[in-house]
């Protein structure tokens, strides 16, 4: 049975749904309080486990805190990273480097004995 222009697949149509349903369960904040969860589960929590209110001004110090270590972090492996992509990058050019070189001298001391031999007045030996 051909399928219609613009029709989606009965497997496709059911994908986002199942996302969804997998998305907001895994959103799905934990429980914060005694009565939202079962008594079974208090029984092993340890009572640190528990958030607690925190005092003013802390959060906002530790997100600044936390973005200082991240700066430095990002910082440095940044750093490696690209230093790693320039030694790569200089290998491979090396070769024709060498040879850009190599024809850019080559023709220089060819252009410089031709307009040597082309003067026609010899120098004269220094001694």
């Amino acid at each position: 049975m051909p399928r219609q222009a613009g029709a989606v697949p009965a497997t496709a149509a059911a994908v986002p749904a199942r996302v969804a349903a997998v998305a907001s369960t895994a959103i799905q904040k934990p429980p914060t309080t005694p009565a939202q969860v079962p008594p079974a589960a208090l029984a092993k929590a340890p009572l640190a486990a528990w958030p607690r209110p925190l005092p003013e001004g802390i959060e906002e110090h530790m997100v600044h805190r936390v973005m200082q270590r991240v700066d430095v972090v990002l910082d440095q492996r940044l750093r490696e990273a690209i230093a790693t992509v320039v030694q790569e990058q200089t290998r491979s050019v090396l070769p024709r480097l060498r040879e850009e070189i190599e024809s850019v001298v080559r023709h220089a001391v060819y252009e410089a004995v031709a307009d040597e031999l082309a003067s026609g007045t010899p120098a004269a030996p220094k001694g």
